[in-house]
């Protein structure tokens, strides 16, 4: 992903170690063809050339500074088939699934369309992205758009959330969570949820572009139009850091929305004010957190759960292709599990190598740690590996929510003439070789389900502010502190919203970039 950490100062973590711009075929490939005297235009059905017969051969080709290596880009003067090649060959080496992709004749598509089909039927997590915004958005946080997060509820198109200082929350727009959107340039939205017209409005692709919105308030229920105008938004994934204060004693809880480069200094930040109140217990609220770097939720998982637990222990193993039983096909290491990091990798503005700060909570029944994840249908791969480490470590997670996405596969980041590729090339097992949640994870009706943490479902309640008490999510996290098991119905401002292990809640799902929504790692 992102060319950070040296391999001089930090050889006990040369797992995160990548540079995209120059992977390997990792030399357990046995189908690929290795008389690299044939045409490239050439197609043999089930023969492949190794990748990097075909890498950086380019329509295209960029010329200039690579701004993630620093050093001049390696595109040379190639052909569309050259790019499509790559891809073929990468795929076959790579991808988890490759020999559920059929092999397609890479002359008779365009590289877009191709891609496409370099998957097995079943894959949802395959995708690309202008390496030039990929590069903008991992390491910064920053893409267009009002600064606020959209849920689709029912057909209705309510604020999720915003971010601070930005043209959805500044005290003309004024948007808060629970708004519904009406209409969008004089267009029904609930009408037109589906259009193209409407979606490009709600989700702009470039800043400076300016919009009416007719919203009706969450709290009034008043119709008021408001005009905003898109912006290069930097968001904020670290929010609503708050204590309070139980006969069991004191509570933290801080909502988390990505897993971005800036997500490290945030989380420092947020455990660090937390461990300084000397809280006993946590609520981490990953409802909206669709994933992004790893390397954060292997940062995250440690401040939880602290030096002991993690100590001698591994935070996943990557499992790749029966290709590469032993070796790493990206980066052509040696596969070892991934330790857990106990300091800053550089990410953020942070330094490296600072230690990072972990909480002391109180234990649960089992006699280990205890920690309430509030999730959502939208909490998937890097949130996820947060869960399923935390319970290979043996820590009591406490779920409150609705069932996660299910995404235990990942990807590496892989620039090839200005697009980065996102192919599902491993899947990450926790410390007692678990890593099968492709259903989510949702709370367990009984003891015997060891790999699903305990607690309730609960609707999500747009109704209430993130972090406050009355929030059904929140407020059930913190009955079940309390009284050790969860209410009979949501405790917030809407009773009537009921729900139990056993009731079935409703599906309400944030759109995201896609970047924001896999584990990716580096």
């Amino acid at each position: 992903m992102i060319n950070i950490l040296e391999f001089k100062k930090h050889p006990t973590i040369v797992l995160f170690l990548i540079v995209i711009y120059g992977c390997g075929s990792g030399g357990e490939n046995k189908t690929s063809i290795t008389n690299n005297t044939r045409s490239t235009s050439d197609w043999i059905e089930n023969y492949f050339l190794p990748e990097m017969t075909y890498k950086n051969k380019c329509l295209n080709p960029r010329s200039g500074v690579n701004p993630e290596t620093s050093s001049l880009y390696s595109d040379i003067k190639g052909t569309s088939l050259d790019e499509n090649n790559y891809l073929r060959s990468y795929t076959n080496n790579t991808y988890l699934w490759y020999d559920e992709v059929i092999d397609r004749d890479p002359s008779l598509y365009s590289t877009e369309s191709y891609f496409d089909l370099l998957k097995a039927t079943h894959d949802r997590f395959h995708f690309t992205y202008p390496t030039s915004e990929w590069i903008q958005l991992s390491q910064s946080g920053i893409s267009a758009g009002y600064g606020v997060s959209w849920i689709n509820q029912s057909n209705k198109i309510r604020v999720a959330y915003t971010e601070p200082n930005t043209p959805a929350s500044n005290e003309i727009a004024g948007l808060e969570r629970g708004d519904e959107i009406i209409e969008v340039d004089g267009i029904n939205v609930t009408e037109n949820i589906d259009s193209n017209f409407v979606n490009n409005i709600l989700f702009p692709e470039t800043s400076g572009k300016t919009h009416t919105f007719l919203i009706k308030k969450r709290a009034s229920g008043e119709i008021k139009e408001i005009s905003m105008t898109s912006d290069n938004i930097v968001s904020s994934p670290v929010q609503e850091v708050k204590i309070f204060e139980r006969e069991s004693g004191k509570v933290g809880y801080f909502l988390f929305n990505d897993h971005i480069a800036t997500s490290e200094r945030g989380l420092f930040n947020a455990i660090t004010e937390l461990k300084s109140n000397n809280i006993k217990n946590l609520i981490l609220d990953v409802r909206y957190n669709g994933g992004g770097y790893l390397a954060i939720a292997n940062q995250l998982t440690y401040m939880i759960a602290g030096p002991i637990l993690t100590a001698g222990m591994n935070f996943e193993t990557m499992v790749f292709n029966d290709k590469h039983p032993n070796t790493n096909p990206v980066t052509g290491s040696p596969i070892m599990p991934i330790p857990f990091y106990t300091s800053t990798i550089g990410l953020s503005s942070l330094e490296e190598n600072i230690g990072l700060p972990f909480l002391d909570l109180s234990t649960g029944d089992s006699g280990y740690p205890k920690v309430f994840v509030i999730t959502g249908n939208d909490t998937c791969s890097a949130s996820e590996s947060i869960i399923n480490s935390l319970m290979g470590l043996n820590v009591e997670v406490i779920q409150i929510g609705s069932v996660t996405c299910g995404k235990p596969y990942g990807f590496y980041p892989t620039d090839n003439c200005g697009t980065t590729y996102f192919t599902v090339q491993f899947k990450g097992i926790n410390a007692k070789g678990y890593g099968d949640y492709s259903g989510g994870f949702k709370p367990r009706l009984n003891a015997s389900n060891i790999n699903m943490p305990k607690g309730c479902l609960i609707n999500d309640d747009l109704d209430s502010s993130l972090g406050s008490t009355d929030e059904d999510r929140l407020s059930a996290a913190l009955y079940y502190l309390d009284n050790g098991n969860c209410p009979i119905e949501n405790i917030g401002r809407s009773p009537s919203r009921t729900t139990t292990n056993t009731t079935s809640i409703s599906r309400m799902s944030v759109k995201k970039n896609i970047f924001l929504t896999n584990r990716i790692f580096h």
